[in-house]
Formats: structure tokens, sequence, C-alpha cells
């Protein structure tokens, strides 16, 4: 049986986080090009940023609380699916 590539697995991550990175650019653009044409739609993407921040935060700290992680990997692959979530659909819904 072949024993998994660690340095495979850590390369993955990093890919990963570096897409994750790029697109959160993206949504940090877009959401600002909505919050300086001000008005009621501003205001809310404002709040919604903050919220989701909020919300996120608060999912991963009660899954990382629980040490239910084997790896600091598995920690940092919760933590890319909890904001990645957020981030591809403020990226879906901006563009």
């Amino acid at each position: 049986m072949a024993r998994p590539n660690p340095a495979a697995d850590w390369s993955r991550l990093m890919f990963d986080a570096s897409r994750l990175w790029a697109d959160a650019s993206m949504v940090i653009a877009l959401r600002s090009w909505k919050m300086m044409a001000g008005g009621p739609a501003a205001a809310r993407e404002l709040e919604r940023s903050v919220s989701e921040k909020v919300e996120a935060g608060a999912e991963l700290a009660g899954a990382l609380s629980g040490g239910r992680f084997a790896s600091p990997e598995a920690a940092t692959r919760k933590a890319m699916s909890v904001y990645g979530r957020k981030v591809r659909a403020n990226r879906k819904r901006l563009s």
C-alpha cells in the first residue's frame, strides 16, 4: 500500500489557499465598488459583510474548540471550508 505524501497534501492545501485568497480579493474589490456607490445598497452590503464575518468566525470557533481535528492540516481545511463558502457565494452574487 502506498504511503500518503505529506508534502503533496500541503502543496494542495497551499494551492487551495491561494485560490481562496484570489477569490477573496475579488470579493473585496466588488464590495468596495458597491459601497463606494453609496445609498441603501451600500449600507446593506456593509451590514452583510460584517454579519457574515461574525457568523463565519463563530462557526469556526465552535468547530475548533471541540478539538476534533487530527492535524493542523485538517483544522486549516475546516477554516478554508467555512470562509470559502462565504467567499464563493459572495463572488457569485456580486459578479
